[in-house]
């Protein structure tokens, strides 16, 4: 509830009100994560990367050599809409090429 304050002391003056600011709690991120497969080209996780995520070619590199090397890879952080939203497009188009490859989301620690 306001509160109201008198600027006059008590007689005609002007009336403020006093407001706290609620406060807005930043939304949970999460990853989006690419698994390695013995069929998914890696010319094909590079362009994904770039086109899907939106990294640099030598970003996009980076990711999907520590993918090759290590079977998992941040591709990114985002809001769960936005991950979600990844995911799916990145599924969709391995499907469309006759790939396998699976990528996941989970929540940033």
């Amino acid at each position: 509830m306001p509160e109201w304050e008198e600027e006059d002391g008590g007689g005609a003056g002007t009336v403020t009100e006093t407001r706290t600011k609620p406060k807005v709690a930043k939304p949970r991120l999460f990853k989006v994560l690419m698994h390695n497969d013995d069929y998914t080209t890696r010319d094909f996780v590079v362009w994904v990367l770039q086109s899907v995520f939106h990294k640099s070619e030598g970003d996009a590199v980076r990711i999907m050599l520590h993918v090759h090397q290590t079977g998992i890879g941040v591709a990114g952080l985002y809001t769960r809409e936005v991950a979600e939203t990844k995911v799916a497009k990145t599924e969709r188009l391995a499907r469309e090429h006759e790939y396998p490859l699976r990528v996941t989301m989970e929540p940033e620690d």
